[in-house]
């Protein structure tokens, strides 16, 4: 059944991949990013997440217009730096777009899904939240992000919505290849760590997003989902 998905952060990466994986099967993807992107296969509604005030307009106007049946919440940042050199504004920043947004998007979706009795929330967290240096805002969001999915998915558990996450680890994105470019330490030392000894690619994250939102999926809810080439094996879950 085609359903309307929105997806946070849609015309780069994971949200582009995702995009073009869920227009194939027939479903209607409104994207809600910066910019806009020629060819998107779907709808853009061009706004600054980091704005709440537009982002929470942007939202109300989707709303009005029309069911969201299942959000994915994609959009990140992320400000790398060791303990002792992470600025706070930067440290606010990662948190309110990676967290806030989120919150703002299942909220605005919720009296949808819950009137229909069918929904879908699956939020994009990451390999961080096991640990890694250097990113102690961007790994507390995404560990945030799995708090959230753990709590949705037991208040929502009768109401016919379904809350999931995804933790890629290393993958082929323009924010990955940003901090860590070809030949890069930064590159050797991801790759060593993943036992495939190779990176994710955005369609395959897709796959795993693509799925939760099925109705295959129907009977899965509160759980994180590792894409990450074996990389989390080994590690302490949680």
């Amino acid at each position: 059944m085609p359903r309307t998905v929105l997806v946070t952060g849609a015309t780069k990466g994971i949200g582009l991949a995702l995009s073009r994986r869920l227009a194939a099967a027939g479903h209607e993807v409104i994207g809600l990013a910066r910019g806009g992107l020629p060819g998107f296969p779907g709808t853009v509604v061009e706004v600054d997440l980091a704005d709440a005030a537009a982002t929470q307009a942007a939202l109300d106007r989707l709303v009005a217009e029309g069911a969201i049946d299942a959000v994915v919440n994609n959009v990140g940042l992320v400000r790398p730096a060791p303990l002792g050199a992470v600025a706070l504004a930067d440290l606010a920043a990662v948190l309110d777009l990676n967290l806030r947004t989120a919150v703002q998007t299942a909220q605005a979706a919720l009296p949808g899904m819950r009137a229909r009795g069918w929904g879908r929330i699956v939020n994009v967290s990451s390999l961080t939240v096991l640990g890694i240096p250097d990113r102690t805002a961007y790994a507390a969001a995404k560990a945030g992000l799995v708090s959230f999915t753990r709590g949705w998915a037991l208040e929502l558990a009768t109401a016919g919505v379904t809350v999931n996450a995804v933790a890629p680890g290393p993958t082929e994105t323009e924010l990955f290849r940003t901090g860590n470019p070809p030949g890069s330490p930064g590159e050797a030392r991801y790759l060593a760590a993943v036992p495939m000894r190779r990176f994710g690619k955005p369609d395959e994250i897709a796959a795993a997003i693509a799925f939760l939102l099925s109705e295959d999926a129907a009977y899965i809810t509160g759980q994180t989902l590792f894409v990450d080439g074996g990389a989390s094996v080994g590690k302490a879950a949680i």
